[in-house]
């Protein structure tokens, strides 16, 4: 029975490790959802106040778009360094970035002061934001992964992912406070920008939480392989260069898997704020009221995806999400249309159910995909170069159609055919479930004795 009982416990210093990831992803995200919310309600009106509000809001959701680019290059940049120097290390500089960045958005003057370099101040601090998140999510969710068991790696590795839902409930929050608390007039002026110098204190905290984990101690042990094969004579491949010759394959389902995900996901927390405010002409408080409480139910919905995740497996969980994202895009706007608050609280939440299953296995799917010398190059390529193409144009994409078709049906039918290719992708894709993170690299030790016997 003892056998049977020794998984179950929690590896030493896991907890503090997934309280650290959780509350450093917690801050970036309420940082860069800070961003979205502020373009969808305010940003218009601030840096491009002489358009029409709808096309003022697109002017808003390009600075907004702008940030994904920077996204793939912080990947590439941070999954390189994390695979030479360390999550840890890569971890607390995204984290001093993105709250930096942020805190000087909450400076930056508005058009009436600076004229155009107002949205050219803003949309370099969006680019910096971005850069330091494409750094983040691979880094954190693979500290905690490397420091987990494979049986229960699922539950610990989706808690970073409860990170999304709670910054952008924190962030959305902190809006609605204000907007409560304020006039229109004075929300515009000056409010907005509170929110987003609140993120220096924020981002003070996760400092000092995250110094206060260890390293990966697979990182650790493929350190001292890749120095020992050196000592030998042994040629060491850079992570990036490796992982796009040996997992091309894997990085292609990773960006399939994220369409349905990342699309819907702004869609629905991002995008949904215009859709209410500009087209419906409901209240910005009843809106970010219905994206408050879809967000807390999302919280506390990711763990048990990702804990049901470790007894099915990855795909059946993933592909729920992905299946139940398509038919929900139809009923989604159906029940926006009724201007009911509770039909639009139902409409967000259901959706956030189905991003949450497709979400909360993401974390320990991606990890499991790749060998833990190029695992932080591979997961965040994966992730980060999808989001360009889905989740950047996301809202953009949204505000055309609706105001070229002047209707929702043309956004169903965007988020239907992102579930398709998700769909697809995951039915390509191999199941992950149970696999050893300290599998050795592919050809690794071939390479070692070759070169050493050729010296």
């Amino acid at each position: 029975m003892a056998t049977e009982t020794a998984p179950a416990r929690i590896p030493r210093g896991l907890t503090k490790v997934v309280g650290a990831s959780l509350i450093g992803t917690t801050i970036e995200w309420y940082d860069y959802f800070l961003y979205g919310s502020a373009a969808a309600l305010v940003f218009g009106k601030v840096f491009f106040p002489k358009a029409d509000p709808l096309t003022g809001t697109l002017l808003s959701f390009l600075t907004y778009a702008i940030g994904f680019a920077a996204r793939p290059i912080g990947a590439l940049v941070f999954g390189h360094f994390g695979d030479r120097l360390g999550r840890k290390k890569l971890l607390v500089i995204s984290l001093l970035m993105m709250g930096t960045a942020t805190a000087l958005i909450g400076c930056v003057p508005g058009y009436a002061t600076l004229g155009a370099a107002a949205p050219i101040l803003l949309t370099v601090l969006r680019l910096v934001q971005g850069f330091a998140l494409g750094g983040e999510w691979g880094g954190a969710v693979l500290l905690v992964s490397e420091h987990g068991d494979a049986k229960r790696r699922g539950f610990w590795a989706s808690w970073p992912q409860g990170g999304a839902p709670l910054g952008n409930l924190l962030a959305v929050g902190v809006l609605s406070l204000m907007t409560t608390v304020q006039t229109d007039a004075a929300f515009v002026a000056w409010g907005w920008r509170i929110p987003f110098l609140l993120s220096a204190l924020l981002v003070g905290v996760g400092l000092w939480i995250r110094l206060g984990v260890d390293e990966s101690p697979l990182f650790k042990e493929a350190q001292q392989r890749a120095e020992a094969r050196k000592a030998t004579g042994g040629h060491e491949q850079p992570p990036l260069i490796a992982v796009l010759r040996q997992h091309w394959r894997d990085i292609l389902v990773a960006m399939g898997a994220r369409m349905a995900e990342n699309i819907s996901y702004y869609v629905i927390v991002t995008f949904v704020l215009a859709y209410c405010v500009e087209h419906l002409k409901l209240q910005k408080q009843t809106a970010l009221n219905a994206v408050l409480i879809g967000s807390a139910v999302q919280f506390c919905l990711i763990p048990l995806f990702g804990a049901l995740s470790d007894r099915i497996g990855r795909k059946p969980v993933y592909l729920f999400g992905a299946v139940g994202t398509g038919a929900w895009a139809w009923a989604f706007f159906a029940l926006l249309d009724t201007k009911s608050f509770p039909a639009l609280v139902l409409a967000v939440t259901i959706g956030l159910v189905f991003h949450s299953a497709m979400y909360a296995p993401q974390a320990a799917f991606f990890s499991e995909l790749f060998e833990t010398r190029m695992r932080f190059s591979g997961a965040s390529i994966g992730a980060q170069f999808a989001s360009v193409a889905a989740g950047a144009p996301a809202p953009l994409i949204a505000v055309a159609l609706l105001q070229s078709y002047g209707n929702s049906t043309p956004i169903s039918v965007y988020v239907s055919l992102a579930a398709v290719v998700t769909v697809v992708a995951l039915l390509c894709a191999r199941e992950t479930r149970g696999s050893a993170l300290d599998r050795p690299e592919p050809g690794a030790e071939t390479t070692a004795l070759t070169e050493s016997a050729s010296v």
